[in-house]
């Protein structure tokens, strides 16, 4: 039976010792303990009851009150500390969305730890290298969990000063929901095929047409965060303002002027400064021609500090530099199958996507044990990412950060980021430095996509 906004507050304000059943009793603490020590969370999935049409209760799952759930924040360099307790009715994980980490960390079911059953804990630790724009999120059952609200925004601080006094995040995301509230299949094959499977109210930070309060006159930093199963976001902005772009995808860029729309496919983010203009005007928020949300501006609290003129360029994270010209080239082909294929006698998703002819099932807990590339550690490689589909796949690698570096669609202003969105019959090239050992997923975070076969794995040893 799912709960109420109110009664989770209340029961998580009652949890300050509580024992957990999972191999005995634990002692664990809520929020975070001393920051001289790093970041410590408490972290609750549980069935939450939220109202996304008015008048109507949604029976969702979520991340602590609120869906999408609780942000959690660290310093660069510091260790993220998570102490994970599964209240569902139903296994899961947290996968820790573009975070550089140890395998046994990356929240990846029979690849780097075993699914968390009902009632039972986690407790995830690990430094966080990188600055930046995170999430998390489940790796089981992606689409119904994702789909019911299981996601949350990570911010990973900057260790010194960045010149922003204010900053905004902005989760989106849609919601498989009909007229009264109440779930909408997350997959259909049909739509897994093409595009995905789109939800059918928007929401910013889990509002309908949410409203973002901006200080008058002030530079904002804004993070906006797809954190959607399907959908790729046009993103534009309509009102009097100036905007410029500081990050994409958590990494750093020299900061440019936002074109008058920026693409932005699941699982990636933008980090904007915006300059509001005066209080009382608005700034639309939208998805090519459809309005997402509101910027209102407002009168800046009285003594609060101020951010006026254009901060510095971020610092950059430390990842390594790709030696492009002693790099191995590998090419990587992602297809659609070409016929759908459903085997209900044992439950499996329909296999309709593959990469270089091999199509992932979700079903089988040894895909991983069958790498479709094999990296040494601390080699440079090139990989050359090929759509032949017409559709566009955001492209997604666990453990590591690649380097875009070359595209036959535009121009390309090389950067690092850890998801691409490929366009229809698009080759594209990025390079890395194969510097964290494991076996780590590379899929596209079109979800749906990623359940009937675009996925693989890839190993560095």
């Amino acid at each position: 039976m799912s709960v109420t906004r109110r009664q989770i507050l209340t029961g998580v304000a009652g949890l300050a010792v509580v024992g957990v059943t999972a191999g005995g009793l634990g002692r664990y603490w809520l929020g975070r303990s001393d920051p001289e020590v790093g970041h410590d969370y408490q972290l609750i999935a549980a069935p939450l009851d939220v109202e996304l049409v008015p008048g109507h209760t949604t029976q969702a799952w979520a991340f602590g009150p609120s869906a999408p759930g609780t942000e959690l924040r660290a310093r660069q360099g510091d260790w993220l500390r998570v102490r994970f307790i599964n209240r569902l009715p139903v296994e899961t994980t947290i996968h820790w969305h573009g975070i550089r980490l140890p395998l046994e960390m990356d929240g990846v079911p029979y690849v780097s730890q075993l699914p968390v059953k009902p009632g039972e804990f986690f407790d995830y630790r690990f430094r966080v290298p990188d600055a930046g724009s995170y999430w998390y999120h489940p790796h089981v059952a992606s689409s119904e969990e994702l789909g019911r609200g299981l996601v949350g925004p990570l911010i990973i601080e900057e260790r010194e000063p960045t010149g922003f006094a204010h900053e905004r995040t902005v989760s989106l995301k849609n919601w498989h929901v009909d007229e009264q509230g109440a779930f909408l299949p997350f997959s259909i094959a049909r739509e897994a095929a093409r595009n995905g499977t789109l939800g059918r109210l928007s929401s910013v930070n889990g509002v309908h047409l949410g409203v973002v309060d901006l200080p008058a006159g002030e530079v904002v930093r804004v993070r906006l965060l797809n954190l959607d199963n399907t959908a790729t976001y046009r993103i534009n902005l309509r009102g009097q303002f100036e905007a410029r772009i500081y990050a994409l995808d958590g990494n750093p860029i020299e900061p440019r002027d936002l074109d008058k729309e920026y693409w932005l496919g699941p699982g990636m983010r933008i980090d904007l400064a915006i300059r509001a203009p005066a209080a009382g005007e608005v700034i639309a928020l939208r998805d090519g021609p459809v309005r997402l949300g509101t910027f209102r501006v407002v009168a800046p609290v009285e003594h609060s500090a101020t951010t006026r003129d254009w901060p510095p360029a971020l610092p950059a994270n430390p990842v390594s530099e790709p030696d492009l010209s002693n790099a191995e080239k590998l090419n990587f082909n992602f297809e659609w199958v070409g016929s759908v294929s459903v085997d209900t006698d044992n439950g499996r998703p329909p296999s309709l996507w593959q990469i270089n002819g091999q199509a992932w099932d979700i079903t089988d807990k040894t895909c991983a044990d069958r790498p479709i590339a094999r990296l040494v550690k601390g080699n440079s490689y090139i990989l050359e990412l090929k759509n032949m589909t017409q559709y566009q796949h955001p492209i997604h690698l666990h453990g590591m950060s690649f380097k875009v570096i070359a595209s036959n669609r535009h121009e390309v202003i090389p950067y690092f980021t850890d998801t691409y969105l490929l366009g229809r019959n698009e080759r594209a090239q990025v390079a890395l430095v194969a510097d964290n050992p494991g076996t780590w997923m590379f899929h596209c975070h079109v979800i749906d996509h990623m359940e009937t076969g675009l996925m693989a794995a890839i190993e560095v040893a």
